[in-house]
């Protein structure tokens, strides 16, 4: 058997096989930062930077989590999830002039959804340097990583 599940005995992509598993819940969150130039930051801090879009952090909340429902879609060889809880939180950090996003999903199902959770964070770390990129492009997006997992063979925290 392969070690990369992902591969067949032969090197070739498959999809790896769940139905025999049963389904738990499972739940995973995932971060992004966009650390921003102090001019860009301080609009966002004080609220009024509406684009032609929209409010920068709403979008941004809402394309994260309609990219996590659609995590099968743009990653090969994942599960379609029908995801039980999507959440987008983006928290400022004044010192840095930076954003936190955090993707919290949940599911339950045969397989986890870390994917989705990093899927989420990714995306509306994007949409906010789309929103931002006519002010400046020394946005910079960073720290894309799995925070924590449960549920399925193990758990996993990084905090």
């Amino acid at each position: 058997m392969s070690k990369w599940n992902h591969l067949d005995k032969d090197g070739n992509p498959q999809m790896v096989d769940v139905s025999d598993k049963t389904p738990t819940t499972r739940i995973a969150e995932a971060q992004s930062k966009v650390l921003l130039p102090a001019e860009v930051y301080e609009k966002l801090q004080a609220g009024s930077f509406i684009t032609k879009k929209g409010s920068v952090l709403q979008t941004a909340i809402l394309a994260g989590i309609m990219a996590s429902k659609k995590t099968s879609e743009l990653i090969p060889l994942c599960h379609p999830l029908t995801l039980n809880k999507c959440n987008v939180d983006i928290t400022m950090n004044d010192a840095e002039h930076s954003l936190t996003i955090i993707c919290t999903v949940k599911v339950d199902g045969k397989t986890g959804v870390e994917m989705e959770a990093l899927t989420g964070a990714s995306v509306a770390a994007l949409t906010i340097y789309d929103m931002c990129k006519a002010h400046s492009h020394d946005i910079l997006i960073t720290d894309t990583r799995l925070m924590q997992k449960r549920g399925g063979k193990s758990d996993f925290n990084r905090t």
